[in-house]
């Protein structure tokens, strides 16, 4: 059997867990496995970094972040590779170049163009194992990065090139929730979800698998599971094609989101074309935009709500000056939180939906924007109601253990 095996940041964190981490590989490679291995930088080290760029500036040049920021990873490889060669398991630390990951030359948030796993096919070929660093590739003859939780992505573009039977990705969880347990006590691991379900889970908020490295793991037909270095008997979560799970629960899990802004545009000319222009604005602009809701206009005038993430706040209200003289006022509303039930049962099952909002209202919870899709209702609510809201939807659902 071929396996990517991706450890996260928690489990390179020290000494004693790189070790862990190498008894873990040695127990598949015991077993005759093919192993590829992607890591992560160390526990902090990325934030380390970061902050000592900005000791110097504010808006670092992006390219020289990449090269800073790639370090990081490689440091983990090369530790992880001298502990087992130690162990006497013959393996080689890789950088996203040595790796073949070629991307775009958008830097600190490039995709991945395609890989050229020569390199790490003849490794294989050869009995030596392949540690690869993650969250980097290559373009233009410079280092890229592929942006916060880019080794997931990494692991998994590995294991769909050299069609790896699995593709695992180990944290300090040990499976997916069916919402956050640190939240709701009861919370109760699952065995199986589909990559749609998982896909929109992690757009909303959990934070166990990067939502791109899931996009592509789809698009690639990659078998991925979600395990936990620190508890490695344990079978984690698999991440499979809806087809592949037989029981399809009506609602699979519950997450939350409490970096998100509420942008209220009031009094908008109410005219064709202009919605059109300040959303492609701020596309231009890089931001997200996820839940939008347009009033009816009265007298000529609208009013438009959307959110975007937290962490561009400050972009949006930069983009936004270019529309004062279309509207009466703006405003932010930072103390808002998106709460969402995802499952593949809302497709065939009525009610799901009255069940979310009957829960919020008997819990005293106002929702003030609502958004569905076909395996997704998301709300927006006053943050400090977030946990109440989650244990309520939680509860009716019947999620828990």
């Amino acid at each position: 059997m071929t396996r990517v095996l991706k450890f996260g940041g928690t489990s390179m964190g020290s000494v004693e867990n790189i070790k862990n981490v190498a008894g873990i590989i040695k127990s598949y490679k015991d077993k005759g496995d093919d192993i590829v291995v992607v890591v992560s930088a160390m526990s902090g080290e990325t934030n380390r970094l970061i902050s000592l760029a900005n000791s110097f500036a504010t808006d670092p040049n992006p390219a020289e972040i990449d090269t800073l920021l790639s370090s990081g990873e490689r440091v983990s490889s090369s530790l992880l590779s001298i502990c087992l060669n130690e162990m006497g398991i013959k393996a080689i630390s890789l950088s996203g170049r040595r790796a073949g990951i070629m991307t775009d030359s958008h830097h600190t948030t490039a995709k991945i163009d395609s890989i050229d796993d020569t390199n790490i096919r003849q490794l294989l070929k050869e009995k030596t194992m392949p540690i690869v660093a993650g969250f980097q590739g290559f373009a233009d003859d410079k280092v890229t990065t592929l942006g916060r939780g880019g080794s997931d992505l990494t692991a998994v573009a590995i294991a769909g090139s050299i069609e790896a039977d699995l593709c695992e990705i180990y944290t300090d969880v040990d499976g997916i929730y069916t919402t956050d347990p640190r939240i709701v006590p009861n919370a109760r691991k699952l065995e199986q979800i589909s990559y749609d379900e998982m896909l929109e889970l992690s757009n909303l908020g959990a934070k166990v698998l990067q939502s791109r490295s899931v996009e592509l793991a789809k698009k690639l037909d990659v078998k991925l599971v979600s395990r936990s270095s620190f508890a490695p008997n344990e079978t984690g979560t698999t991440i499979t094609r809806e087809e592949n799970i037989v029981e399809q629960p009506i609602v699979s899990g519950i997450a939350v989101d409490d970096d998100q802004i509420r942008v209220g545009i009031y009094k908008v000319i109410d005219q064709p074309g202009i919605a059109g222009e300040i959303f492609s604005k701020l596309a231009d602009d890089g931001i997200s935009v996820d839940m939008i809701v347009q009033t009816v206009g009265v007298d000529g005038k609208t009013d438009l709500d959307f959110t975007v993430p937290t962490a561009q706040i400050k972009q949006t209200k930069i983009c936004m000056k270019n529309f004062k003289d279309e509207c009466k006022y703006i405003d932010y509303n930072e103390n808002i939180s998106k709460v969402s039930v995802v499952g593949l049962g809302m497709k065939s099952n009525t009610g799901v939906a009255s069940k979310a909002f009957t829960a919020l209202a008997n819990s005293g919870i106002n929702i003030r924007i609502i958004s569905t899709s076909e395996i997704k209702i998301s709300m927006i609510i006053d943050k400090d109601k977030s946990t109440k809201a989650v244990q309520a939807l939680h509860d009716i659902y019947k999620l828990g253990i």
